[in-house]
């Protein structure tokens, strides 16, 4: 998401974008996108939210390996407003909220090796452009992730950035979605994780909870190992209304109220379970 220090490194621009430099993938790079890109393909109808499923047909991430992103920008611009730039790695808090408030993508331009298809510690472009890209050809969507960026600029400026930092954690990077069909992905942690997008639905040992903004701002997540913790919007547009909110009040609050542990289902706590055919609440 980002990375301390404001000296973008050499070859950035200030704003820290580069060039992708498409012609200069090798053909093993390619290879590596493709592979990835067939294995979730594969997994994720049934798995993924509609709008992340139809957000890859809309951009064609499949074709010719590692996506031009000067190609697939046309028709995300068409879309959305949105645009993909190229970054050499994590930016900056503020430089990455800057680029999310003007509908603008920040994604790292190198993939992974070969021998690194089933984890990689830092986002590359595999995680950055097939988890992130299609779901901001979903108009709500979209929008959710520019006021996200706004309100991360505002949230700086009061020194509650953890708070909100949490918010991304448990929704653009690792939410469920509540459909008529069951519980579906749309996070971009999942989607991009042949591993957790298993996990995330099928395994019975994570907590699946109900969207509640003050209750995921209390939630403190984990970077290594699977969630403990999931959380279930009803839908895009209720994800959408809870951040176009004045946060001011909730910011107080927060200040005021301690974290909830990550394993914890805290009273009131909506917690879906498996039954028979679907995770239904409880």
């Amino acid at each position: 998401m980002s990375a301390d220090g404001f000296t973008p490194p050499p070859g950035a621009r200030p704003d820290w974008t580069i060039d992708q430099d498409w012609a200069a993938y090798t053909p093993t790079e390619h290879q590596v996108w493709m592979t990835l890109y067939e294995r979730q393909s594969r997994l994720l109808p049934g798995r993924a939210c509609d709008a992340f499923l139809h957000g890859l047909d809309a951009l064609d991430l499949h074709r010719g390996g590692i996506p031009d992103f000067a190609r697939i920008n046309e028709e995300l611009d068409r879309l959305t407003g949105w645009s993909v730039v190229a970054v050499p790695g994590l930016v900056p808090d503020e430089v990455f909220f800057e680029h999310l408030a003007n509908r603008r993508f920040p994604a790292g331009q190198f993939i992974r090796k070969p021998e690194q298809l089933d984890y990689l510690q830092e986002p590359d472009i595999f995680h950055d452009v097939f988890g992130h890209v299609p779901m901001l050809t979903d108009p709500t969507f979209a929008d959710y992730m520019q006021a996200y960026g706004a309100g991360g600029l505002k949230a700086m400026d009061r020194g509650q950035l953890h708070n909100l930092a949490r918010l991304y954690w448990y929704t653009v990077e690792f939410g469920l979605l509540e459909t008529p069909d069951g519980l579906r992905i749309y996070g971009a942690g999942i989607v991009s994780s042949h591993a957790e997008s298993i996990f995330a639905l099928d395994d019975p040992s994570p907590n699946r909870l109900g969207f509640d903004l003050e209750r995921v701002m209390r939630t403190p997540y984990r970077i290594d190992d699977f969630q403990q913790v999931y959380f279930v919007v009803p839908s895009l547009q209720a994800l959408l209304d809870a951040t176009l909110q004045d946060f001011g009040a909730l910011y107080e609050r927060l200040a005021r109220s301690g974290d909830i542990p990550i394993a914890a289902v805290a009273p009131g706590d909506q917690v879906f379970t498996r039954g028979t055919q679907a995770y239904a609440a409880r």
